[in-house]
């Protein structure tokens, strides 16, 4: 099992695991997953890593159909700027590789904000640690085990 799962089964909150094949040909590692696994993929969320006023790392959780408002996540994490994260920062921090990258289980626990849209769902999906598996909970749940906080994210 993965960080990710294992912090869902420590805290004892109910979860999903979906397992699919995970093709490297894949240009977008969330819509593949929808698509593999069955469901909506609004339902699907990907986990992107920022760093925020260029020092801190901070996460933002966002359906794979959105683009993540780099102004937003900024505002969010209480900085003017933000951009996508080096690939080897994240990785040392998250502990995950790029595409596998999950909110739940990282080496060093990151500010975490979630799409203001997750909350519309039952359960979502995120990746549960590698490619081609996902875990499926619900957002509160998300949040709880994130300590994360649901903020609009998506670019207008």
């Amino acid at each position: 099992m993965t960080p990710g799962i294992n912090a869902a089964r420590k805290a004892r909150i109910e979860h999903g695991i979906h397992e699919y094949d995970h093709d490297p040909a894949s240009e977008s590692y969330g819509s593949e997953a929808a698509e593999k696994i069955g469901v909506e993929p609004g339902r699907v969320f990907k986990t992107l890593v920022v760093a925020v006023d260029g020092k801190e790392l901070a996460v933002g959780v966002v359906p794979v159909t959105a683009m993540l408002s780099m102004k937003r996540i900024a505002r969010a994490a209480q900085g003017k700027k933000a951009a996508m994260a080096d690939p080897e920062a994240v990785q040392r921090s998250t502990g995950y590789v790029m595409g596998g990258v999950s909110p739940l289980g990282q080496k060093r626990r990151l500010k975490t904000f979630i799409d203001a849209s997750a909350q519309t769902y039952d359960t979502v999906f995120v990746s549960a640690g590698r490619r081609g598996l996902e875990i499926e909970l619900a957002p509160a749940d998300l949040a709880q085990l994130v300590d994360g906080q649901f903020v609009p994210l998506q670019q207008d």
